[in-house]
């Protein structure tokens, strides 16, 4: 009797293990949830750049200002600053 009621609370398939599994199981559960938020934000963003819904003008407006570069052709008007030291 002793040894098969240590097996049912402390064996490799006992309460404890299960309880341990089942603990496992929620942490697993939570870091899935997770990752599932995760991986539909990055869907999302890269839905946008999707050629059927990206914007030429607004992607090269943007490179432009990122990359604070100037096509040959464009005039640019530059502005005192306004942070200027007295």
């Amino acid at each position: 009797m002793a040894y098969f009621g240590y097996n049912v609370i402390i064996g490799d398939r006992g309460l404890l293990s299960k309880w341990r599994l089942a603990d496992e199981v929620a942490q697993l559960e939570q870091k899935f949830d997770g990752l599932k938020q995760r991986r539909a934000q990055i869907e999302q963003k890269v839905s946008l750049v999707r050629p059927e819904s990206l914007d030429p003008d607004m992607l090269d407006e943007r490179a432009r200002i990122i990359l604070n570069m100037a096509h040959p052709n464009d005039i640019t008007i530059l502005r005192p600053s306004r942070l200027t030291s007295d």
